[in-house]
């Protein structure tokens, strides 16, 4: 005969008691590994797109990344720099947009992220599709001239320079309808003069032309310029920053000449639309370790990079509140334009 006590047979209580044991230890032990189960690692080698091309401050940036994430053991499988400045950057993203959902390619980009799909419409890119990963800083950009270049010393002497050689006054900039075209629209308008934007693949071989003669200015970042200012080959004339930089004390800023502008190109990473949750999380995570790094941080100060480290939602913040920027801004130019 059974005997029941609270609803259970007294036969059948050490039993369950036994049961209901083994249980939770099997769902703690599944739980406290779930975490290594489900956390994403890359499976080949990872392609890491470049908007621009070789030698230019992305590029530069990427490589070293590239190179050192792998030989610290940050990452177990190659990054391959991949760069595609065809379109002033449209190549790269159209690239990235088409390889949607692929958890193994990576962009680095400069404001022709955004300065692109505004220009080429047609083309159908939307940067909130892309997957934001990091922001690892802000460039900056410098009024560079040959240092042959003994009358000019100020903004003053490089206006008066330019003005009379006209439209013979060549800047050669990274790409068409990008930054450096918007910066070199900008000082004809604010200062009256009619110079020749002639753009290249990447920023390296704007600073190269500068050397050689084959053009009169460009707009590189310090990074694109610091080893022939190192040698001697260039000088910079103004900082388009709010503080002088502490590469190049003795210039002034743009501010302190009386034209209170500054600007900053990001310098961030995205990843392909629709990539999953779990490989976005580990790249954000990858890249801020890097970014905290020693090596990162000894580089923004030797090539006078800014800015916080920035991911998710508020570096997709950061982008629309940059486009409506450039929007204005490329408005502005457009209205004041003879």
């Amino acid at each position: 005969m059974k005997i029941w006590v609270n609803q259970s047979p007294v036969g059948t209580t050490r039993l369950s008691r036994i049961a209901l044991g083994i249980c939770i230890a099997i769902t703690s032990t599944l739980l406290a590994f779930a975490p290594a189960i489900a956390e994403w690692r890359p499976t080949q080698p990872i392609t890491f797109l470049v908007m621009a091309g070789k030698g230019g401050g992305a590029d530069k940036a990427v490589r070293l990344m590239a190179e050192s994430m792998h030989s610290q053991g940050l990452v177990s499988v190659p990054i391959e720099p991949v760069n595609m400045p065809g379109g002033s950057g449209a190549d790269a993203m159209v690239e990235l947009q088409r390889r949607a959902g692929d958890d193994h390619v990576i962009m680095f980009t400069l404001n022709s992220f955004y300065t692109t799909p505004m220009r080429r419409p047609e083309l159908g890119l939307d940067i909130n599709n892309y997957t934001p990963i990091a922001r690892m800083a802000e460039d900056t950009f410098v009024l560079w001239v040959n240092a042959e270049r003994a009358d000019i010393n100020s903004i003053g002497d490089f206006v008066t320079a330019a003005r009379a050689k006209g439209s013979g006054w060549v800047m050669a900039g990274t790409g068409e309808g990008s930054e450096d075209n918007l910066l070199t629209d900008f000082m004809n308008v604010t200062f009256g003069l009619n110079m020749t934007y002639k753009p290249v693949k990447s920023g390296g071989l704007g600073a190269k032309d500068l050397v050689s003669n084959a053009v009169d200015s460009t707009v590189n970042n310090p990074s694109e310029q610091h080893e022939y200012f190192e040698q001697g080959l260039t000088k910079p004339v103004v900082m388009f920053t709010p503080q002088r930089m502490d590469n190049f004390i003795t210039s002034p800023t743009l501010r302190e000449t009386g034209v209170d502008f500054h600007y900053y190109m990001q310098r961030s990473v995205v990843g392909a639309p629709n990539m999953s949750a779990e490989a976005q999380s580990f790249y954000q995570n990858l890249f801020q370790t890097y970014f905290n790094g020693s090596e990162w941080q000894q580089y923004r100060k030797d090539n006078g990079l800014r800015g916080d480290f920035l991911t998710g939602v508020e570096l997709r913040e950061y982008w629309n509140k940059e486009v409506e920027k450039h929007e204005r801004w490329q408005m502005a130019i457009e209205m004041l334009k003879p």
